[in-house]
């Protein structure tokens, strides 16, 4: 009997563990990044001119 109880202690420890860890990760929200400015593309690929990142630009 003592060790049921054991059990079902651990077990409703556990489930509370558990849901606080579903409940955490459920309310994080991804947010919506803005496109990179063709300047900064320019830097982060390393090419010499920003025209290929600009949309207007693109044929």
């Amino acid at each position: 009997m003592k060790s049921i109880k054991i059990y079902l202690a651990l077990m409703a420890f556990s489930l509370t563990i558990v849901s606080c860890e579903v409940r955490s990760s459920t309310h994080v929200k991804a947010s919506k990044s803005k496109p990179m400015p063709p300047g900064q593309a320019k830097k982060v690929f390393g090419t010499k001119s920003a025209k290929p990142f600009a949309p207007g630009q693109n044929k």
